[in-house]
């Protein structure tokens, strides 16, 4: 976690011992989702009866990058649908319980959405030729069938030897995106006919 997560106490007492099974939980979930920018828990206690049987609210904002914060909140009723005298550890339970389940489920996602651009990038290969290799240097750039010129790296060949390559060899190559923008990745000598 990028940021050290916050927990806070709103109408209600805080104790230490349910801040040490907050963060407990907050280990959990980090080490479902490694990635995790940062993690708010607020703990409110919102509204109160004579017999103090209106549990308080527990608010999970989980941060990660390149998404919008997954957040988990439920109201009393749920608590005291699921459990006859519900106590603020059965509230905080709860809501790590939902959350692990929705950090699981993104991180699933995410997963999946990672297999799909790696199925898509193999589909995308496109035939080139060297154009231009620097003596004593680990890089060069290939011309694709457009004319344009393709930065790439000794590091990108996954056939041939980077030694031997001269200008004008065929090499197949996917686009990928690097820091400066579009380079060649896997790049294949052709074998000459």
């Amino acid at each position: 976690m990028q940021i050290a997560p916050e927990i806070s106490f709103h109408n209600c007492e805080s104790s230490a011992t349910i801040e040490d099974a907050i963060r407990d939980h907050i280990d959990r979930l980090d080490r479902i989702y490694g990635h995790m920018t940062t993690c708010r828990v607020r703990v409110d206690q919102r509204n109160q009866n004579q017999s103090d049987t209106i549990p308080p609210v527990v608010r999970i904002e989980i941060s990660v990058p390149g998404h919008k914060d997954i957040v988990v909140a439920h109201e009393p009723g749920h608590l005291q649908r699921k459990y006859q005298a519900p106590e603020l550890r059965n509230a905080v339970n709860e809501a790590f319980r939902i959350a692990e389940r929705q950090l699981s489920k993104f991180k699933d996602k995410r997963a999946d959405h990672g297999t799909a651009d790696m199925r898509h990038e193999a589909a995308q290969e496109f035939r080139g030729q060297i154009a231009e290799l620097t003596p004593g240097e680990d890089f060069g750039f290939l011309m694709t069938k457009e004319g344009a010129l393709l930065y790439f790296h000794r590091n990108s060949m996954l056939t041939g030897d980077f030694d031997r390559l001269h200008r004008g060899d065929e090499v197949s190559y996917v686009e990928a995106m690097g820091d400066n923008g579009p380079t060649a990745s896997k790049v294949r000598v052709q074998e000459r006919a």
